[in-house]
Formats: C-alpha cells, sequence, structure tokens
C-alpha cells in the first residue's frame, strides 16, 4: 500500500469514532448544489446548511457536466432535491481562459502532452452559468420537479448573489 496517505487514514480513524451515522441519503432540506471543486468554497457552510441536507456536486468550474446532470436528475427524483443552486465563483481558474490556453497552462506545469485533455473551460463565465442553469430548467426529468437558480460566489467577501 501507498504510505503517502498515512496521515489522512490516521485522521479518519479519529474522525470515525465521532462521524455522523445513519442518515439515509435524502437531501433533508431539499437542496441540491453544482459549484466547484475550488477549495475556497464551502457549500455546505455559505448557505447555513448541514451535513445531510444537501447534495453538493462538485465539478471543475461547477459547470453542468454529463455528470452532474445526472446527479441532478437523481437527486430531484430519488432524493428529495426540489431546489438547486449553480455556483460560479470569483477568480475561478476555468473561467480564466478557454480550452486551448488551459491545455497550455497544464503542459507547461507538467512539462507532458496534455493536448488530448478537455477541461471545459469558459471565459465568459456568466453566460455558461445561465446556460448550465437552463440545461436544468429544461431537463425533462426536473422542469417542473425543482426550481434552478445560477449564483456568483465572491471569494473574497464570502458573499453570495443571485444571477439567474
Amino acid at each position: 500500500m501507498n504510505s503517502e496517505f498515512d496521515d489522512l487514514l490516521a485522521v479518519n480513524r479519529r474522525y470515525a469514532t465521532s462521524a455522523p451515522k445513519n442518515f439515509d441519503g435524502i437531501a433533508h432540506a431539499g437542496i441540491a448544489v453544482v459549484t466547484c471543486m475550488d477549495s475556497r468554497l464551502q457549500p455546505l457552510e455559505m448557505l447555513g446548511l448541514f451535513v445531510g441536507e444537501a447534495k453538493i456536486l462538485r465539478t471543475p468550474g461547477g459547470h453542468v457536466t454529463p455528470d452532474a446532470l445526472v446527479g441532478c436528475v437523481l437527486g430531484v427524483n430519488l432524493l428529495q432535491v426540489n431546489r438547486i443552486l449553480v455556483i460560479s465563483h470569483s477568480r475561478c481558474a476555468m473561467a480564466s481562459g478557454d480550452d486551448a490556453e488551459i491545455r497550455v497552462r497544464v503542459t507547461e506545469a507538467s512539462g507532458r502532452d496534455a493536448s488530448a485533455l478537455t477541461p471545459d473551460a469558459d471565459p465568459d463565465q456568466a453566460g455558461r452559468l445561465r446556460a448550465d442553469v437552463q440545461t436544468l430548467a429544461n431537463h425533462p426529468l426536473i422542469s417542473g420537479l425543482a426550481a434552478v437558480g445560477g449564483f456568483h460566489y465572491d471569494v473574497d467577501t464570502g458573499l453570495l448573489a443571485q444571477v439567474c
């Protein structure tokens, strides 16, 4: 086994003694969040929610990818989700350029060929957010079953604003 993870496994053993247990998997606040993988974002905390109250789907840029779309459909139809928030954020790397620019940066950082990488970057962050909200709102397995909104989080102020 790889000892590079021993520190995390040790912390996990301590966590397991007091970890929340016996959850049923339902989104008890009826919330699903699609947001970025950026570690500056704390989706539950920014919305005043707790473990067990929401489904959190994280993707680069907070985009509605095929997997995120499936997660939202399952959340709405099987896990009592009735509101979906798509949240972009300020200073997002996935909004800092297009796919070609991101591939160049990955190639430069790694020294390896990233030409096959499809990061799905989009410098039109607001336009992409609106498109992702429409994708969810118009999906036949979500439309009429859940409200969908687009929001932008400012990583410097901690404030969330509704965009669409």
